[in-house]
């Protein structure tokens, strides 16, 4: 059915309210309250620091790699990605990627990027950027209905710290089953690639992100293709990004 996963929260919302679980507050059309802008409040004063340059470098590594795990797994869950395992034009949707991630940062948000969940909207159909035009309408829209996106998509905080979100929860499992789908395509007779990627699988919910886990994939896939006698079959740029990964990790330990 068209639009059932939308349907589906529309539901558990309006459930969650009878049962007492989420609070209503009565308000349908209210504008989210900004205690303080953070619009082009940017500080450069510690710009030739060596800490603000490695913090710089990480934000920048983990922004590439969470664009380039969405986009790959987005792409295969639509059907664009090649035989050859490359996404046609991604050039384009990297330098969107990065326009969103700059002016974003710009207006005090939080990183505008590429989203896992986009899935859902593939899956009826959505393959083209007039997806994505009309997604930033609804959230433009959005604004004026804050109370109802804070009710659905707020959470409930348990404890101090501890929030869960029983309305949008199921909906991200089942994306989650979407894009699982693509394992298929690995070759699991080969330990030398089936290792890596189950470690890559295995790293992304246990560390929380994507970027981590598809850093352990590299490093993993470096390490097992080397003891196995294989370290021809490394491309170049996989040994660089292993070397990096490396050094990041070490440095985050030593730190």
């Amino acid at each position: 059915m068209r639009g059932s996963i939308l349907i589906g929260i529309i539901f558990s919302a309006v459930l969650s309210i009878i049962l007492g679980i989420v609070k209503f507050e009565g308000k349908l059309i209210a504008f989210p309250e900004v205690k303080e802008s953070a619009i082009f409040k940017l500080d450069f004063s510690n710009f030739f620091d060596i800490t603000f340059l490695v913090a710089v470098l990480v934000f920048l590594y983990m922004v590439l790699f969470d664009t380039v795990g969405t986009l790959i797994g987005v792409g295969q869950a639509a059907g664009l990605v090649g035989k050859d395992g490359k996404l046609p034009r991604a050039e384009r949707a990297l330098l969107s990627d990065a326009l969103g991630t700059t002016f974003g940062a710009l207006l005090g948000t939080s990183t505008v990027t590429a989203y896992i969940e986009s899935a859902s909207g593939v899956a009826v159909g959505g393959r083209t950027g007039l997806t994505s035009i009309f997604v930033a309408l609804f959230f433009l829209i959005s604004l004026f209905f804050y109370p109802i996106v804070k009710l659905i998509g707020g959470g409930i905080e348990i404890e101090p710290g501890y929030v869960l979100h029983p309305i949008t929860a199921p909906a991200l499992i089942i994306v989650g089953s979407m894009m699982v789908r693509p394992v298929i395509n690995i070759n699991w007779d080969d330990i030398t690639d089936s290792i890596p990627a189950f470690i890559t699988m295995l790293g992304i919910p246990l560390t929380f992100s994507i970027a981590d886990g598809i850093a352990l994939g590299f490093v993993s896939y470096t390490v097992v293709k080397l003891f196995s006698g294989r370290f021809k079959e490394i491309n170049w740029m996989i040994i660089i990004l292993t070397l990096v990964f490396l050094a990041r990790y070490i440095f985050l330990a030593l730190k």
